[in-house]
């Protein structure tokens, strides 16, 4: 997905003014109140999870009296618990409390994660409104106790997810922190609206993920244990409403091809009847492990979908055929409508997608459309999708189409929607600044106002190529990059070659990391651990969360619609809207989370009131 890229974007970045270096966001001190428990000894404050904290930014001016969040039921969120000792504190612990809400309910204090901030050394920038200085990504689990250093911040990422049956109303709780000669207490308030979220989100997603990294990584051997850490990264994924590509890499689909019987042939027009009989080309599948891999892994972690491998695709020969043979014609038509059928009898053809080529360019349009079309016309339901921006040499082939965001041409869209086409989009090494993009060094905002412009343009999926790109072969050719101490994502394959480091954007397709203890790639041990996961990661759990927020008030206006006030109407359609506030266009959005939050609960109220009162 990048190498005809790279070019590219060298040129529209320089169009795009990059010369013209902005404040570093990371630099930004407007926001974040202190606590009551704060001293001159040891500085307590708190954050939204949208701001990258610096390590040496100062405590704030404002007060507060609690760090405060809000949630639905069946929600998570998270935000910044940061502490400032002005000498060296050993010792040091944190932990939650059960929070107390409405008549007695509570959230248990097992449902409060505390997580650690760590810091990655940025040193090459991702662009120009970048900064070489540690910046936040990392969020393992904190395992104190643990010493501060003086004079720096120390955030902790506190994560509370509330129960789907959680009584809507206010909860309260605190942080204990503890170290020698040190105590303070940090109160906690939660507000929980009175609606759900699904476990399933309506915005789809599309994620690459190596198993075969963690293996390597964690020193996994055998089947056992891999399938124990694999289902962890399920759970970190599930969490944040991401599904990979393949959600049953340990399950292949068995699959062998066999000649037909006279007698089963018989009512066949010739030629294919004797095709069929002479040649090994009907597929006979075992679909028994496949679906049972399947079945729990939907179950278990709410996936959306999968990517169909199909056979025959291009110029790849079936059993010897080439494209264009009868021969290969009746074995793609049997096998891709038998998957199509299957599919369709498990319930699950309209999460699947044949994504068989990337980033075509002009000239590999010809040879694109002719396997779009030969699937087109084997399989019409199976979903094909193409990471390609519409072009007129293109149409009626895809019909999932899924533009890099900065080539996203709105009008183009609308065309082909009203076609019955449908959109997903994607970013990857590109687009960086002024774009939201997904890179360590950019706003914390970045990832969760691409899901507000997902909503704003109507795109019902999102799609990043890679989750844990922890090394690559050209750049670390001798032994396995660790992320911690590079957190620059190289390019690999196409003409880099071994040894040389060309550069990506630091944490292009890398959302989780491997454990701490594993970053080398070179346990003494195997590493039974999950992922641990990265700022980038919540935002982009927050932004899926936001959009559905609006999908849920968009259902909630369409079932309501006959019984509202045109004027009570018009002010819940309005809020549908993304606010120029939070983004005006693709360049052009807010890197402070005030804006989104304050829009956020203004949604969830109205949720609340069209749920109990129906107006």
């Amino acid at each position: 997905m990048k190498t005809a890229l790279m070019i590219m974007a060298a040129l529209v970045l320089s169009a795009t003014g990059m010369a013209e270096k902005p404040e570093c966001i990371l630099f930004e001190r407007s926001y974040g109140e202190m606590l009551p428990d704060s001293t001159r000894e040891v500085g307590l404050w708190w954050a939204s999870s949208g701001w990258k904290v610096a390590r040496d930014r100062p405590m704030p001016a404002r007060r507060g009296k609690a760090m405060i969040l809000a949630m639905a039921q069946n929600e998570t969120e998270a935000a910044q618990l940061v502490v400032r000792p002005m000498k060296d504190l050993s010792g040091f612990t944190a932990a939650s409390s059960s929070l107390i809400g409405p008549g007695g309910a509570s959230i248990s204090a097992d449902r409060v994660e505390i997580l650690r901030v760590c810091y990655v050394n940025i040193q090459r920038k991702t662009d120009s409104s970048s900064a070489l200085a540690p910046w936040p990504d990392p969020l393992p689990p904190f395992k104190g106790p643990i010493t501060l250093a003086a004079n720096i911040n120390q955030p902790l990422w506190v994560r509370i997810h509330a129960p789907k049956n959680a009584p809507a109303g206010e909860y309260k709780g605190h942080i204990a922190l503890h170290a020698n000669g040190y105590n303070a207490r940090v109160p906690l308030r939660v507000r929980v609206y009175g609606f759900a979220l699904p476990d399933r989100m309506t915005c789809e997603t599309a994620f690459g993920f190596d198993p075969g990294a963690v293996y390597r990584y964690q020193g996994l051997t055998t089947t056992e244990d891999r399938q124990v850490v694999l289902d962890k990264y399920w759970a970190s994924m599930a969490a944040h409403h991401i599904s990979p590509y393949n959600p049953a890499p340990n399950a292949g689909l068995q699959v062998h091809w066999t000649t037909l019987a006279p007698e089963d042939a018989a009512h066949l027009p010739e030629p294919d009847r004797t095709l069929l009989v002479n040649n090994a080309i009907t597929p006979v599948f075992d679909w028994a492990p496949w679906d049972a891999e399947l079945q729990r892994v939907y179950e278990k972690f709410h996936f959306h979908g999968m990517r169909l491998g199909l056979p025959g695709m291009g110029n790849a020969a079936i059993q010897g055929f080439k494209p264009g043979t009868p021969e290969h014609t009746l074995a793609f038509t049997a096998y891709c409508r038998a998957m199509q059928e299957h599919l369709r009898e498990k319930g699950w053809l309209g999460g699947a997608y044949v994504y068989w080529f990337d980033e075509p360019t002009t000239k590999d349009y010809p040879y694109v459309m002719e396997s779009f079309l030969r699937l087109k016309k084997a399989a019409p339901d199976l979903r094909r999708m193409l990471t390609e921006q519409v072009e007129p040499e293109l149409i009626g082939g895809p019909n999932l189409w899924c533009p890099l965001t900065w080539f996203y041409k709105h009008e183009k869209t609308l065309e082909r929607r009203a076609a019955g086409d449908h959109f997903w989009w994607y970013v990857c090494t590109v687009p960086k600044q002024p774009y939201c993009g997904l890179f360590i060094d950019h706003p914390a905002t970045d990832l969760r106002v691409w899901l507000w412009q997902t909503w704003k343009y109507d795109i019902e999926g999102i799609l990043i190529w890679q989750s844990n790109l922890w090394t690559t072969s050209c750049a670390y050719p001798d032994k396995p990059q660790n992320p911690y101490e590079d957190p620059m994502s190289w390019e690999h394959g196409g003409t880099v070659k071994k040894g040389e480091k060309r550069p990506w954007g630091n944490g292009d397709g890398r959302f989780m990391y491997p454990p701490e203890s594993c970053g080398d790639a070179n346990p003494p041990s195997p590493v039974l651990e999950g992922p641990v996961d990265s700022i980038r990661w919540e935002m982009l759990r927050d932004g899926i969360e936001d959009y559905e927020y609006m999908a849920i008030l968009k259902r909630l206006i369409a079932d309501r619609r006959t019984v509202l006030s045109p004027a009570r109407l018009k002010q819940y359609e309005a809020l549908l809207a993304v606010p120029e506030s939070i983004t005006k266009d693709l360049k052009t959005y807010t890197k402070d989370p005030a804006p989104i939050e304050k829009r956020r609960d203004e949604i969830a109220r109205a949720i609340d009131r069209l749920r109990s009162k129906g107006a």
